[in-house]
């Protein structure tokens, strides 16, 4: 029988966190050392400046352009080494982890490398997109992610692997979360992802009407982001790299106090997974939509299942499932992120849940992604294993999912307009 976790307990925490000061560059192919060395110049003094103003900052970060369009086509196969460099430099100029972006449609095989790239290397994340406005929907590429998922919850006992690939749906270069981030320019940027969620929790923790607590949430936001965009200002003017902006994705931590799940049943709904828990997200994503700061990335809900107290306790106990997850990313959030689920799950099953998603991305014209971890030698209901600091351990979620079959099984690509696109 599950029992609550020893640790989901109230602590009083401070200032929001900084998850990651994320820094873009195309740093070529072979990777040029001058680059790379002023990113973590940069981002040691940035770490610092933010830290001086009260911030913890998690993570340094670096995000690449993507793989694919650094190797080009004929030297794809160049992408484990590409990734190994780069693992074994990252604690040299002194980043924690890097991105090295999506697989592309436009070169499928950039698909097949990401297996054995992810096992060669250490602190490496990559993504490969399934879906974007302007190309559609593929489905060649749906069908590849799936079957990098499946093949990399095989490089770990637990699955844990997949922590380092998702799944992308319409995501825009400049997004500062992992494993999503990638670059699109010549020149570098960077960008604040934030860990939010708490200002959510406490906006509504004595809060008696919808507006009250939404009046705080927005008013903490502007005033952090005030502090956090002078910070940025003068490492803008002083390195000459643009200040792309703060993603406000409500991000949690695996504490009750830095739970999203934990905001939505002080918020009212008596647990989380319960009917009314679509109209909290939506009230919540409509107080970031109307806070004032430089935006960047998702600036949603992000509802990570292992990540967050709270929500993995209501997957533990059954109340919330994928489909719920997937019907609160209508309304806010960024996707399905962290979710655990059988380890016997093929990739055609896995495949069908990513089409929903893409689906769901391009209908809404919003960035959706996937970071699904089947995790070997267990089932739904299971109780997971994973020791992780930022993890809380759940039970594996049941997911509802057949091959597909006729048109949608095949390997076209088709577009699908954003609702209200067409007359």
């Amino acid at each position: 029988m599950w029992e609550e976790p020893k640790w989901l307990v109230f602590i009083k925490d401070e200032k929001m966190k900084i998850r990651s000061i994320t820094y873009f560059c195309n740093p070529g192919w072979p990777l040029d050392g001058k680059k790379l060395q002023a990113a973590g110049t940069f981002l040691a003094e940035a770490k610092t400046n933010f830290e001086a103003a009260g911030y913890e900052v998690q993570s340094t970060r670096l995000a690449t352009t993507p793989f694919p369009f650094l190797l080009g086509a004929e030297k794809i196969f160049e992408t484990p080494r590409l990734a190994a460099e780069m693992s074994r430099i990252l604690p040299e100029i002194g980043i924690a982890y890097a991105a090295l972006g999506p697989a592309v449609p436009s070169i499928p095989d950039s698909y097949q490398v990401l297996p054995n790239s992810i096992d060669v290397s250490k602190n490496i994340f990559f993504s490969g997109i399934m879906a974007d406005a302007k190309r559609g929907i593929s489905l060649m590429a749906i069908n590849a992610c799936a079957d990098v998922i499946v093949q990399i919850a095989k490089l770990d006992p637990n699955g844990f692997a997949n922590l380092n690939f998702a799944a992308l749906a319409n995501v825009p270069p400049g997004t500062p979360f992992f494993p999503a981030a990638y670059h699109d320019g010549k020149e570098p940027v960077f960008a604040l992802a934030m860990e939010a969620a708490d200002v959510a929790v406490e906006a509504f923790e004595n809060a008696e009407t919808i507006e009250a607590g939404r009046d705080a949430m927005i008013a903490t936001l502007e005033e952090n982001s005030k502090t956090l965009a002078k910070i940025a200002d003068i490492l803008k003017f002083k390195y000459l790299v643009k200040f792309a902006g703060i993603d406000y994705s409500l991000a949690p931590f695996p504490i009750a106090t830095r739970s999203l799940g934990a905001a939505f049943e002080r918020m009212g709904v008596p647990k989380v997974g319960l009917h009314g828990s679509l109209a909290a997200a939506a009230i919540l994503a409509d107080a970031v939509d109307r806070a004032r700061f430089p935006r960047a990335g998702f600036s949603g809900l992000m509802m990570p299942v292992l990540e967050d107290a709270v929500l993995a306790e209501r997957a533990a106990e059954g109340r919330l499932t994928v489909k719920d997850l997937l019907l609160y990313s209508a309304v806010c959030g960024t996707g399905l992120d962290t979710v655990p689920v059988p380890g016997d799950v093929t990739s055609s099953q896995i495949a069908a849940v990513l089409l929903d998603i893409s689906a769901l991305a391009l209908r809404l014209d919003k960035p959706l992604t996937a970071r699904l971890m089947p995790v070997p030698g267990k089932q739904a209901g299971d109780i997971t294993s994973f020791d992780f600091g930022y993890f809380a351990n759940s039970r594996v979620m049941a997911l509802k999912a057949e091959p597909l079959e006729k048109a949608l099984g095949g390997k076209e690509t088709f577009l699908l307009e954003k609702r209200g696109h067409l007359p």
